[in-house]
């Protein structure tokens, strides 16, 4: 037979109710008990009867998740964040990605009415009058990286503005005065915060001109990008890509060009996704803690959802400065390729 709810309180020596605070990810437990409670579980193979949760508490004990997109390790990071803290508190996912329109970004929001107790929505439609007008009532909503600043909702963003100014920093301070940015779609939060942040840190060198290049988060964007600088009678002495994909590509095309990096031009990206620092040279970069970004945000919806509260503030996660190998001081001038 199964192991039951009540199994698990007997073996474990608490009562029902304390295993089911656990279980349901409540805070009110020590965390000695908890972690008895946690490997008799583990021991006994116990399954909670999400059916029965159900019909008791009325949740779904399912969250629905919107993001821009699913593809690339940015985003499958963040995934990993909110799943494993979805896991320890036994709760499903919905996913849905929308990078077409508000019109796309409202469907989504609306075929998952009824079928999730809370959303976790990160889009670029996000904003508070996107919120208001369709978010389901009711249902708590947690935004990630989105103008809304916890006027009215739950909201967990990074600090690229900050991010950025201190790659620009960084970049000033080994001696690159010809610093050119390639910035990501204008219609995302991430992109236009970053862009904000290198302007910012530009108009406070006075030996710095600020030079901005289009640029959509792609590898592709990145090639482009680079073949258009090597082109310059003036040549950058170093390339701030708006995240690390693009860097990726400012890479692979200097180096068929036969550009030195960082000796020729330094190269530099933001995000620290995992093949950064397997590439040749390794990639300088902001390090940006997509997965915390993720768990962080997933508590606060199921914290939100367990206390029926409709606490309304933004926290801010820090990011961090990785200097590598694709980076350092230039030489006077960049030969022609």
């Amino acid at each position: 037979m199964s192991a039951t709810l009540r199994d698990v309180a007997r073996a474990a020596q608490v009562s029902t109710a304390t295993v089911s605070r656990v279980i349901n990810g409540h805070g009110n437990v020590n965390d000695e008990t908890r972690t008895r409670i946690l490997a008799m579980i583990a021991q006994l193979r116990y399954v909670p009867d999400s059916t029965a949760r159900s019909l008791a508490t009325g949740l779904t004990n399912t969250i629905g998740v919107l993001l821009p997109d699913l593809h690339g390790e940015f985003f499958s990071e963040i995934i990993r964040g909110i799943d494993q803290a979805a896991r320890r508190r036994g709760l499903q996912l919905l996913l849905s990605s929308v990078h077409g329109s508000v019109e796309e970004a409202s469907r989504a929001v609306r075929a998952l009415k009824g079928r999730v107790d809370g959303l976790l929505i990160m889009s670029p439609y996000a904003d508070s009058a996107f919120l208001d007008d369709h978010a389901v009532d009711g249902t708590p909503v947690v935004v990630i990286n989105s103008p809304v600043r916890g006027e009215s909702h739950l909201s967990f963003r990074l600090d690229n503005r900050g991010g950025a100014r201190a790659m620009v920093e960084h970049l000033v301070r080994v001696g690159h005065r010809r610093i050119v940015f390639i910035a990501g779609p204008q219609d995302n939060f991430d992109a236009t915060e970053r862009l904000a942040g290198y302007c910012e840190a530009i108009a406070a060198q006075p030996n710095v001109r600020e030079f901005v290049m289009a640029g959509d988060f792609s590898e592709g964007s990145g090639v482009k990008a680079a073949q258009r600088l090597l082109q310059m009678d003036e040549r950058p002495d170093a390339i701030f890509a708006a995240n690390d994909m693009m860097a990726l590509g400012c890479l692979r095309a200097l180096a068929e060009t036969g550009v030195r990096i960082p000796q020729d031009v330094a190269v530099v990206g933001f995000d620290d996704i995992p093949l950064a620092r397997y590439v040749t040279p390794a990639l300088t970069t902001v390090r940006v803690p997509m997965a915390a970004l993720g768990a962080r945000a997933l508590d606060g919806l199921a914290e939100a959802i367990s206390t029926d509260s409709d606490r309304a503030s933004t926290e801010t996660l820090t990011t961090e400065l990785v200097v590598r190998d694709s980076c350092r001081a230039p030489r006077p001038t960049m030969p022609n390729a």
